[in-house]
């Protein structure tokens, strides 16, 4: 029986922003710490001295990369968190059990990483959200929140509003993983936990550039530094790496998703080398909701909510969230930066 509990560790006032740490204490079945407390750490973003009417929304993180360094880079206008606060939302992000300033598992602090066993698996991560999202639920005096997921926050939003569709109201998916069939075995992976260095993390993004001016470097340097604060620990090791485990996402597929019935926004770059353009489409077309949309982003990566048609992802979420529409349109394909 999960077990929550909710608490305020700190708020601050950043300029337009009003930005809550909570976390939230759940009964972990992940297989590093089946039966422990897990404390999940929750970022919350609304806008200084508005009170929100326009519904609650969370963001799902991916493979990587923390919710919080993801979705509130303190750079420009590059929050996404911060955009959909402006626009009426209360904005809260969560890191999963093993990221960011979430409870890590002990054996994410051995580096190098070594072994084979999983630290978290997709059920885990679902049981993570569902203790969230209940306390959200409750917090906020709402029946349903709106899930915003990135890569395998995907499967991860995804699935979660598969099993749980009585509490999500829409979603947006960018760039999401997606398998039309379950492989019937996987692989296990062959570490962990993997790290990754700010060599790594430009190299994966330089390959899928596919168009001049497609990113700032001071954004990237600004994401490079959230990321390394996310992790003290994974700071001090070599040059600086992230940490995060090694999870096997299944049970999120075209036999799951074609009885789906929420509205979904999916947002497949142009340029994205990491989930397939086509694989996206393929989500599309096995999604069962009437009221599905599908922007084909140009001069874009996975990384696309950190380059600079990153304004029209989040105007096109914004809408999406509002009106259940983009550009007026509740189905089929748009493309966006032509």
């Amino acid at each position: 029986m999960r077990m929550l509990f909710f608490c305020i560790a700190a708020a601050l006032f950043a300029g337009d922003f009003v930005k809550t740490d909570h976390y939230v204490k759940v009964n972990s079945i992940a297989p590093s710490m089946k039966g422990k407390i897990a404390r999940i750490y929750v970022r919350e973003v609304v806008r200084a001295g508005v009170k929100p009417t326009a519904g609650v929304v969370l963001f799902v993180h991916g493979a990587g990369t923390p919710a919080e360094v993801a979705f509130d880079v303190p750079y420009q206008d590059y929050s996404w968190m911060g955009d959909l606060a402006k626009a009426g939302f209360d904005v809260f992000s969560m890191d999963m059990t093993g990221y960011g300033r979430s409870t890590r598992p002990e054996p994410m602090n051995a580096l190098p990483p070594s072994g084979k066993e999983l630290i978290t698996t997709i059920e885990s991560d679902w049981n993570d959200i569902s203790a969230v999202v209940d306390h959200l639920l409750k917090l906020r005096s709402v029946k349903k929140v709106n899930l915003v997921g990135w890569s395998l926050g995907g499967p991860r939003a995804g699935g979660y509003a598969a099993q749980h569709p009585d509490k999500v109201a829409k979603l947006v998916l960018l760039s999401p993983a997606y398998r039309r069939e379950t492989p019937a075995q996987q692989t296990p992976p062959e570490t962990p936990f993997n790290t990754q260095s700010r060599a790594e993390f430009d190299a994966n993004w330089d390959r899928q550039l596919g168009c001049p001016d497609q990113f700032e470097p001071a954004a990237r340097n600004s994401v490079w530094t959230e990321m390394l604060a996310s992790d003290p620990l994974g700071a001090k090791w070599q040059t600086g790496v992230r940490r995060a485990p090694n999870v096997q996402f299944r049970g999120w597929d075209a036999s799951v998703v074609s009885k789906m019935q929420i509205p979904i926004l999916l947002v497949a770059p142009a340029h994205d080398k990491q989930v397939s353009p086509k694989n996206v489409g393929d989500l599309l077309s096995d999604y069962g909701a009437k009221d599905k949309v599908l922007v084909d982003l140009a001069c874009a990566s996975h990384n696309a909510l950190w380059e600079k048609n990153h304004t029209l992802l989040f105007q096109a979420a914004s809408e999406w969230l509002t009106t259940g529409a983009v550009n007026g349109q509740s189905s089929g394909t748009i493309r966006l930066g032509y």
